[in-house]
């Protein structure tokens, strides 16, 4: 019986500069930005952090923990799967399908619009929490 060859295997598809920002763009856009928008919340109600009471500090938190959740997540999800099974999403980052075939394809599985509407209904009810303290 004949060895497999490296030259027999399918090789992996090259991840491009593309393939790359959409990845880190759905990220933070579709899981990292709700997540740390209700954390930031949290924090207001709660009176949890001086930096998100100044001026612009719940908007830079949020731009640094999504940062942070984009790159972090793709790189860790393959090597701890079951540390990230929630969030980590491997057709985010499949350089055979558009950014718009991701998203449809992210939104056609059946527990999206779970995540969405738990996160509509928390934010909700933080943001509710966070102007009644006014």
């Amino acid at each position: 019986m004949a060895r497999e060859s490296s030259h027999d295997r399918p090789a992996t598809p090259k991840l491009t500069n593309r393939n790359h920002l959409e990845c880190f763009a759905l990220y933070a856009l579709l899981q990292g930005v709700p997540f740390d928008s209700a954390v930031a919340l949290t924090m207001r109600l709660i009176n949890g952090s001086e930096f998100i009471g100044e001026p612009f500090g719940a908007a830079n938190f949020i731009a640094m923990a999504s940062t942070l959740h984009a790159l972090a997540t793709p790189w860790l999800g393959p090597k701890f799967p079951h540390f990230f099974r929630h969030c980590f999403e491997p057709l985010f980052a499949d350089p055979a399908l558009s950014f718009s075939d991701k998203v449809t394809r992210w939104l056609a599985q059946p527990n999206t619009p779970l995540k969405l509407l738990s996160n509509l209904l928390l934010l909700s009810a933080l943001a509710v929490g966070v102007a009644g303290m006014q």
